[in-house]
């Protein structure tokens, strides 16, 4: 199965437009290299990741709602999904690449 390295790529594109539905995607780079696209996805994980942490430290003490918590771990979960989906996209991409004949 031939994968086109353009098809991470939309795929992340995709992922950034569900933002606007409650989703915590990364933020658009501010240029367009594909190392900032994945510098940025890699910047809003630990973003979603330490917001997570927060919110759960927050409900031991008594301070957040577990609806909180909740929301924080899925936003947390759903952006360490994509930068791993993406992740895989490019190494399989990458592979197919090297099987070609020269």
């Amino acid at each position: 199965m031939a994968i086109n390295p353009t098809d991470a790529i939309n795929a992340f594109k995709r992922a950034q437009n569900l933002s606007g539905s409650g989703i915590s995607a990364p933020e658009s780079p501010k240029t367009g290299t594909f190392a900032d696209m994945v510098g940025s996805a890699t910047k809003q994980m630990v973003k979603s990741s330490r917001e997570a942490e927060k919110a759960t430290v927050d409900a031991v003490a008594g301070k957040a709602d577990l609806t909180d918590v909740v929301m924080a771990l899925n936003n947390a979960q759903t952006t360490l999904q994509t930068v791993v989906a993406v992740r895989d996209r490019v190494l399989t991409a990458y592979q197919e690449i090297l099987r070609m004949p020269i």
